[in-house]
């Protein structure tokens, strides 16, 4: 209390009750279901990501992993359940979908660049046709992002003129141009050579050190471990197990999780 007599606010009991409200999750999955005809992906998954968080989805080919992201991007329509992005359900929304996907990045297995383009025009595009940015920004923008995925010698340089770590690295960003708030990669080095997958993962540990949200399909454990919040393990298109990382690879999981990782690890 003042001398005046009038209560002064307690700015750290303040704080402290602020930090002991948990944040909304940026992304939100609850019970998503999608069938293919009488295949049934995905049987009512669910899983959250906080801002900030990197998310590894696991778990044996044909889990349901890929479609799951897809669901995410609206690149395929959900039969049932919801997604919602920044507390907005997005899961019918399909009239939206475009403007969506802009604050949604995703990077694919196969790279997906414009053959006829080079780097930088290849990161350029979206920038000028969705955001409005003129082409000397747009140029700016993604000399910076070169740089930012270690390639910066390359700006000039057309798909075929570059390995595949190179493209996926362009890839990447690609979709950080259009400043996307959750990046999404679906086996982004499945397509790579063995000396190629580190130069892609490295990029893509910076840029989970640096905050950004990630959901992330991958085989790559070592990864996982360095970067990665949490771990979602999938099978039979079901979530299985969700663990912080520290504890899924310290053994705390379910004796499925537990033979995948022996046969994955070994």
């Amino acid at each position: 209390m003042s001398a005046e007599g009038t209560v002064m606010p307690n700015t750290q009991i303040d704080a402290t009750r602020e930090a002991a409200v948990p944040r909304a999750p940026l992304l939100e999955i609850v019970g998503i279901g999608k069938s293919f005809g009488h295949f049934r992906a995905l049987k009512g998954c669910s899983l959250e990501i906080r801002r900030g968080e990197t998310v590894v989805l696991i778990g044996p080919s044909g889990s349901g992993k890929s479609t799951l992201l897809r669901c995410v991007n609206l690149l395929e329509p959900a039969d049932g359940g919801d997604i919602f992005f920044e507390g907005a359900n997005i899961t019918r929304d399909l009239a939206n979908a475009p403007r969506i996907r802009r604050e949604i990045g995703m990077v694919f297995q196969n790279f997906e660049l414009f053959q006829h383009l080079s780097a930088a025009q290849n990161i350029m595009l979206a920038p000028m046709k969705v955001l409005g940015l003129s082409r000397s920004d747009a140029h700016d923008v993604a000399l910076e992002l070169l740089r930012k995925v270690r390639i910066p010698e390359k700006a000039e340089a057309f798909p075929d003129e570059l390995s595949g770590g190179q493209q996926q690295r362009v890839a990447i960003a690609r979709a950080l141009a259009m400043k996307p708030k959750l990046m999404l990669y679906d086996e982004p080095t499945s397509a790579l050579d063995p000396e190629m997958i580190r130069e892609v993962l490295d990029v893509m540990a910076d840029l989970s050190a640096e905050g950004m949200t990630s959901l992330v399909v991958t085989h790559e454990m070592g990864f996982a471990r360095r970067a990665a919040d949490k771990i979602v393990f999938m099978e039979d298109g079901q979530v299985v197990e969700t663990a912080p990382s520290d504890a899924f690879f310290g053994g705390s999981v379910n004796e499925r999780a537990r033979r995948f990782l022996d046969q994955i690890l070994h």
